[in-house]
């Protein structure tokens, strides 16, 4: 098997209808906060907010040319150094070829990098063991478990607060990009 190629992009007006398409989906939907389908109007004032907003970052995930996922930044915070991030991959097949922990390590080079942070920070529902367990081989600490945070189909769920500092990073990050190297990708930014 070949590693894929893969890059983030810049998000685009082009971009609104397969965002809308991804989140609605189930694959996409189930691991949100918010699973209820959107509506067209509801996604336009959103996409609408995007532009000139200091606060959030948005990306394309592509793979070997195709758009499979998207990610981003938001609560960027320059005074105190720090902001949030979530990803996801809407096409369940391109899960478990190494594309997480390409766009994990690629968004951390972002957020320690260009951004200039020193902390990044996301939130996970606790179910979603993959992706927390992935957070932490990035060396994320699991700083807060938030007992019921969200309903999902009638049922409080935990959510888990991960934070990673950059002199953390710093740290893992040589183990992290052997790790990609050793898959075939070649290492982001």
């Amino acid at each position: 098997m070949t590693t894929p190629a893969v890059t983030l992009r810049d998000l685009t007006s082009d971009d609104s209808d397969r965002i809308l398409a991804w989140r609605n989906s189930e694959a996409v939907r189930s691991f949100m906060y918010t699973d209820h389908l959107i509506s067209p109007e509801e996604h336009a004032r959103w996409f609408a907010g995007i532009p000139g907003d200091p606060r959030r970052r948005y990306w394309i995930i592509e793979m070997d040319g195709k758009p499979v996922g998207l990610a981003n930044l938001y609560d960027i915070d320059r005074r105190h150094g720090r902001c949030a991030w979530a990803y996801y991959l809407a096409d369940p097949s391109t899960r478990g070829l190494g594309l997480g922990s390409y766009v994990e390590f690629w968004m951390i080079e972002q957020v320690f990098g260009e951004q200039g942070l020193t902390k990044l920070w996301c939130e996970v529902l606790a179910s979603n063991e993959a992706v927390w367990k992935l957070h932490e081989r990035h060396g994320f600490v699991q700083e807060a478990r938030f007992r019921r945070h969200i309903v999902k189909d009638g049922v409080g769920v935990d959510v888990l607060g991960l934070g990673l500092l950059a002199e953390d990073w710093a740290e893992r990050r040589g183990e992290m990009a052997a790790r990609l190297a050793e898959k075939g990708f070649s290492l982001p930014i």
